[in-house]
């Protein structure tokens, strides 16, 4: 559920509540950082037992502290309060009360009666609320300018947020350093460009990295930035005993550090381990001596190679290098161990059957064959004739083929069945024989359109003599040349 300033203005435009990753009422659950749920907010009280007077209340970005409410103000979870601040009061969201709250001061080890349990004020006005979302909408621009000043001034220190007070009389600014840093002149020329009171603060980067929040390697959002409180050490010896590569491209989270994940599964590895023999611990076999290759912790699985074919690995259960050692322990030489090797049977994984028909997802993984071989292979070379068939082959291909069917060129078959000559059969349309009696002038009726027929008609007499003379040339002067001969 978002709450009502994420809806959209008349132009169709996002308005947002600006606060850079944390919902500023407390309804978006994306926003809510390190939120807890109580659930026994449904329960009831014993009798004559007060409910608890202290309430825990979220800033930016995470940031909780506890109040008191000694006015007896009617407060619940997600009212905006107003609270007593350092000098000023700030603006919060109260992001648990009841029983919980005492859980939470233990883990923390605040008692109720300390000085960092300070008062509630009251609840949040529409004044309030607007000082405080206007100083909110600074916080972008000061951080700009801040780390302006401070790549003038040639400081070696990064300015990761600031944090207004909800009065506006006040900002935090949170920085890492690698080195301690003199920032007096710094303080000074931020107090007098913004005209308010300042406070450096400086954090770690896994605290950076928990304040301003992200997306894990996982896909899932930091653990530091939702749930996780409490930082513990992390060292490379997690990765060894969970047999991960030690790159610290992959080992490396978002602040630089290693990723606190590590921590997660150590102990069920470390009991799993418990079984295992140590890694430098050496086979003897008849073959040679065998060294400890990698080992599956889950599988219970190892890998040996022999010191002079280190080429070839091969594949162990536990229970076989087990008795392998109490076999060296008694002065005894195990068989190869390309024998135990042989014993290991694997069991087949069990699949889903597909019993609905569908098709499986990886069908277009595969690259089709090209098909342009085939095509290649299927023509026939240029120039070169084919070669003579035997009766066998022909007799076979005779056979083999089916009929094809009559094509429309192919003349018509005769009702008598006559027999056709061999000889090319020429079907194009006989040129007309010019007759001196087809040449005679018609009678014509007197109409002019016969008239511009006629004048068509003459070119076209005109090229056929030319073609009959064109043709008759050759024989011609072959009647000459045997009329020479002869005499």
């Amino acid at each position: 559920m978002s709450c009502s300033s994420c809806s959209t203005n008349k132009s169709g435009v996002p308005n947002g509540c600006k606060s850079n990753g944390n919902c500023a009422t407390g309804t978006c659950g994306s926003g809510n950082k390190l939120a807890v749920f109580d659930w026994l907010s449904n329960m009831t009280l014993p009798t004559g037992e007060a409910p608890f007077n202290i309430y825990e209340v979220r800033f930016k970005n995470g940031r909780k502290h506890f109040f008191k409410n000694s006015d007896k103000v009617t407060v619940s979870m997600g009212d905006i309060v107003a609270v007593e601040g350092s000098s000023g009061h700030d603006v919060g969201i109260v992001s648990l009360a009841g029983e919980l709250v005492k859980v939470q001061m233990k883990k923390r080890k605040i008692a109720a009666d300390s000085e960092d349990v300070k008062r509630i004020y009251r609840k949040a006005s529409q004044k309030d609320i607007d000082i405080w979302q206007a100083a909110r909408e600074k916080e972008l621009e000061t951080q700009r300018k801040g780390r302006e000043i401070i790549s003038r001034l040639g400081l070696k220190m990064k300015l990761s947020d600031v944090e207004y007070q909800g009065d506006g009389t006040k900002a935090t600014f949170y920085y890492t350093a690698d080195e301690r840093v003199d920032f007096r002149q710094l303080i000074r020329d931020l107090a007098g460009t913004f005209s308010i009171r300042v406070e450096m603060r400086q954090v770690g980067m896994r605290q950076e990295a928990a304040r301003l929040g992200g997306v894990g390697s996982c896909g899932r959002e930091l653990c530091c930035s939702t749930w996780l409180t409490d930082f513990r050490k992390v060292n490379t010896a997690a990765a060894r005993y969970q047999q991960l590569s030690l790159n610290p491209l992959k080992l490396a989270g978002q602040c630089g550090k290693l990723k606190c994940c590590l921590n997660f599964e150590l102990d069920t590895y470390l009991d799993a381990l418990k079984s295992f023999p140590k890694q430098d611990k050496i086979l003897k076999t008849e073959k040679g001596d065998a060294v400890f290759v990698k080992m599956d912790i889950f599988k219970k699985m190892l890998w040996y190679t022999y010191k002079e074919e280190s080429f070839k690995w091969f594949k162990l259960s536990l229970d076989q290098v087990h008795e392998i050692i109490e076999l060296n322990k008694n002065n005894e030489l195990a068989l190869p161990l390309d024998e135990y090797e042989l014993e290991i049977t694997e069991e087949e994984a069990v699949n889903f059957e597909n019993v609905v028909g569908q098709d499986s997802l990886t069908r277009f993984d595969t690259p089709k064959k090209p098909r342009r071989g085939n095509r290649r292979r299927s023509r026939k070379p240029i120039g070169k004739k084919p070669a003579a068939k035997t009766k066998k082959e022909s007799n076979n291909a005779t056979e083999a083929k089916p009929k094809k069917r009559p094509q429309k060129n192919q003349a018509k078959a005769e009702p008598n069945n006559k027999k056709t000559d061999k000889k090319r059969v020429d079907n194009r349309k006989q040129k007309p024989k010019n007759n001196p009696k087809s040449n005679k002038p018609k009678p014509q009726k007197g109409s002019e359109e016969n008239k511009t027929q006629t004048q068509k008609k003459k070119p076209n007499n005109q090229r056929r003599r030319n073609n009959n003379q064109r043709k008759r040339k050759p024989n011609g002067n072959k009647n000459n040349e045997n009329k020479n001969n002869k005499e």
